[in-house]
C-alpha cells in the first residue's frame, strides 16, 4: 500500500548563532572566541534595540521539526533532521531536498518568512546548496516560489493573521496556540536554545521544536477554518484523531505525552442550544 501524498509540510527551526561568524565579520581586531563575540553582541543589541536576538545572517540551523500533512489535513509523520546528530549542512541540505522529493509541497510556517526561510536560504548559500525549483527566478512573478504572496508555496500562518504585516500579533505562536487550548510554550524559550545547545542538550531542543510545530499544526486547522476551507466541526475532528495519533506514538517519543498532558479543551461557543440567527 502506497504512502498518502503529502500537501503540506508544516515545519520549524530551532537555531544558534555561529560565534566564529560574529567574530570575524563585527570584531576582526578584537580576536574574540566564539563564546566572547556573542556576549559583546548580545549586549550591544540590547542596548541599541532593547533585545538580545541576534539576526538570522549570523544564525545556523540546529534543528528542524516537520509534520507531513495529507491532502484531508490529517497528519502523516513528524520527523526532526539528521536525527540524532543534527549538522547544520545535513540538515539544510535534507530540508531543500525533502521538499523536492515531495514534490514541492506548501510550506507551512509561523513567521516563517522573517526567519525560518530566510535562514535556510542563507544556509543553503553558506554550504554551497543548489535550490533551483526554489529559486525559479525566470517564471513569472506571482509563480515564483519565493513570492510573498504565493501562499501555495509557502502559507506562513502569521502573514494572513496580520494582513501581511499589516497590523502586529503580539505574542506570536505562544498566544495563538493558547487560544486554541494548545500549550505553546512549554518550560524552553527561543532565547534558551543556545545555552541548551551549549550544554550538549540536543534532543531537548528537538522535542521543543517538535512541540512548537504541533502548536503550528493546530494554527493552521483553525486558519483553514478561518479562510472557510474547514468547517468547525472538520477542524474538530482533525484535532481529535492528531490527539489519538499523538499518544500512540508517546511511548517512543514522551514529549508527545508531556504536549497532550498540558493541552486544555478548547471551549466551544457554539454548543449552546440558544444561538439565534441573525435578523
Amino acid at each position: 500500500m502506497s504512502s498518502p501524498a503529502v500537501s503540506y509540510l508544516v515545519f520549524d527551526i530551532e537555531s544558534i548563532a555561529d560565534g566564529n561568524l560574529i567574530s570575524n565579520v563585527r570584531y576582526p581586531a578584537e580576536n574574540y572566541s566564539p563564546e566572547k563575540a556573542i556576549e559583546v553582541y548580545c549586549s550591544e543589541r540590547l542596548e541599541q534595540f532593547g533585545t538580545e536576538f541576534i539576526p538570522y545572517t549570523y544564525h545556523l540551523p540546529i534543528s528542524v521539526a516537520i509534520i507531513k500533512v495529507g491532502v484531508d489535513l490529517k497528519i502523516i509523520d513528524i520527523v526532526t533532521l539528521d536525527a540524532p546528530k543534527y549538522r547544520p549542512h545535513i540538515i539544510t541540505k535534507h530540508f531543500w531536498d525533502g521538499w523536492k522529493a515531495y514534490k514541492m509541497p506548501t510550506l507551512v510556517s509561523f513567521n516563517g518568512r522573517t526567519f525560518d526561510i530566510p535562514l535556510m536560504e542563507m544556509s543553503a548559500f553558506r554550504y554551497g546548496i543548489g535550490v533551483p525549483a526554489w529559486f525559479n527566478m525566470q517564471d513569472r512573478t506571482y509563480d515564483q516560489k519565493r513570492n510573498r504572496f504565493n501562499q501555495a508555496s509557502h502559507f506562513d500562518l502569521q502573514e494572513v493573521l496580520t494582513n501581511y504585516g499589516a497590523t502586529r500579533l503580539n505574542g506570536g505562536l505562544n498566544l495563538v496556540a493558547n487560544i486554541l487550548g494548545k500549550p505553546g510554550k512549554m518550560g524552553i524559550a527561543g532565547h534558551m536554545v543556545q545555552d541548551l545547545y551549549n550544554k550538549g542538550e540536543l534532543e531537548k531542543i528537538n522535542d521543543y521544536c517538535r512541540c512548537d510545530v504541533l502548536d503550528t499544526y493546530f494554527v493552521l486547522l483553525r486558519t483553514k477554518v478561518l479562510t472557510g476551507e474547514l468547517s468547525l466541526e472538520q477542524e474538530q475532528e482533525l484535532i481529535a484523531d492528531s490527539m489519538q495519533w499523538l499518544e500512540m506514538r508517546s511511548e517512543d517519543f514522551p514529549v508527545y505525552g508531556e504536549y497532550l498532558g498540558q493541552c486544555r479543551q478548547w471551549e466551544n461557543p457554539w454548543l449552546e442550544s440558544d444561538v439565534e440567527e441573525p435578523k
